[in-house]
């Protein structure tokens, strides 16, 4: 007797694999296909827009004007090309930066480096959980505890996508991506720009006075958030595991160009975050330092659409980049300990530093500007680790760092140690910038 089995439907990831398998032997693929590969660099865009970038940008315009928009700009450079070689690693190797550096460093360098990682991990949710609070409480007039438990709540429905496979994650996190760029480009069409200013402050490389270095370095922890350069290596290492060399090829290639297109068009948001700020207030709220009273400065100063606006990025902000943290925070327990942590525990131990700040009384802006202080000085480590890695020959092979590459990174690595160093500086009492 003959028994009929009915094959179990594909899921969209298991087709997106499945017709990307079918064009990379191919010389020419179909789009639709080759549009299958889109998302890693998507996903990790959200550290360009997660509200510890509000925080730091709206400072940064309302108190220095345009000055800053060069330190946005080098920081998104930075994250442009270490988002690259984070890609190409998982790509290339199969594995994710945290389990190659357990398996490649010296396990005394091991611990201090997953701590540390933790640490940076905490540091983001910090930030990603407060933001979306605050922005959930102007919205609804809630108090912030219960705005948190409630953003808490979304993040953890919105994580239980990815039991469905990648994809449905991937589009949601793309749309709330999506929100946030189109609400400032609203908004740049709002407020009161000065584009002289704005050209100024991209070639005048300058820093005021030390709040301006602590606002910087501030910049750089926001922008290239060392918790996505674990992420995307994990997003790339078995999306479409390559069988030939030609294929590798191919998709390091579709991948360079996801990033590049992908995280400029996030890094333009990031700059607009400035300049709105610059333009709304500057003039007559330079003072403004909390996201809620920017918020209710935003309406008076530009209207109260753009006010409106605001809300919208910064719940979708947060929302969407507490997901990301909580995907980058697996990949890196798993990688550095191989430990599969349950995703209620993981979440409960990255949020509780949320909850301790609100329960407290603590300025959730303040803490949201700390937190990125903390991300910058945590940052060296996996940057130093992924540029280490990609150049070694028995890592990479064939693909391994050009020295132009090399020497490049070597570079973005140094400024941001030396911005660290004068930061640690100014805080012990001398002073570099005056």
């Amino acid at each position: 007797m003959n028994t009929l089995v009915l094959a179990h439907p594909l899921s969209s990831s298991e087709r997106i694999v499945a017709s990307v398998r079918t064009v990379l032997g191919e010389r020419r693929g179909h789009w639709r296909a080759w549009l299958g590969l889109v998302g890693p660099g998507v996903v990790v865009s959200v550290a360009y827009m997660d509200p510890g970038n509000f925080v730091t940008n709206i400072q940064a315009g309302a108190q220095y004007s345009y000055s800053l928009l060069w330190v946005v700009i080098l920081a998104s450079a930075v994250a442009v090309l270490f988002q690259v070689l984070s890609a190409k690693l998982g790509i290339v190797t199969g594995h994710n930066l945290a389990e190659l550096s357990r398996m490649h460093l010296p396990a005394t360098l091991v611990l201090p480096m997953w701590l540390a990682s933790e640490v940076a991990a905490m540091a983001t949710d910090l930030a990603e959980l407060l933001g979306g609070a605050l922005g959930v409480s102007l919205l609804c007039h809630l108090p912030l505890m219960t705005s948190l438990v409630l953003t808490a709540a979304v993040t953890c429905a919105i994580l239980l996508l990815g039991n469905r496979g990648f994809r449905p994650l991937e589009l949601t996190i793309a749309a709330l991506v999506g929100a946030i760029g189109m609400a400032y480009a609203a908004e740049l069409l709002l407020s009161p720009v000065q584009w002289g200013g704005v050209f100024k402050g991209l070639a005048t490389h300058e820093l005021p006075d030390a709040n301006a270095l602590n606002l910087a370095v501030g910049i750089v922890g926001a922008t290239v958030m060392p918790h996505t350069l674990y992420l995307h290596s994990g997003l790339t290492q078995a999306r479409v595991p390559a069988r030939t060399d030609a294929e590798r090829t191919k998709l390091l290639t579709f991948s360079n160009r996801e990033v590049g297109i992908t995280l400029t068009l996030a890094g333009l948001v990031n700059a607009a975050m400035i300049v709105v700020a610059a333009g709304a207030f500057h003039d007559h709220h330079a003072d403004v330092s909390e996201l809620q009273d920017a918020y209710r400065a935003l309406g008076p100063a530009v209207g109260a659409a753009a006010a409106g606006l605001f809300l919208v990025a910064l719940i979708s902000s947060g929302i969407s980049s507490s997901v990301v943290g909580t995907m980058a925070g697996q990949v890196i327990v798993q990688g550095f300990v191989k430990f599969r942590m349950p995703l209620w525990l993981r979440r409960g131990i990255t949020m509780l530093p949320s909850f301790v700040v609100v329960g407290s009384g603590m300025s959730p802006t303040k803490a949201l500007l700390s937190s990125q202080v903390i991300l910058s000085l945590t940052l060296p480590l996996p940057m130093l680790a992924l540029v280490w890695l990609t150049r070694r020959r028995d890592v990479m092979g064939a693909h391994r760092n050009r020295i132009s590459l090399q020497v490049i990174a070597c570079l973005a690595v140094a400024a941001v140690l030396m911005l660290n160093a004068t930061l640690l500086l100014q805080i012990f009492g001398v002073n570099v910038v005056h």
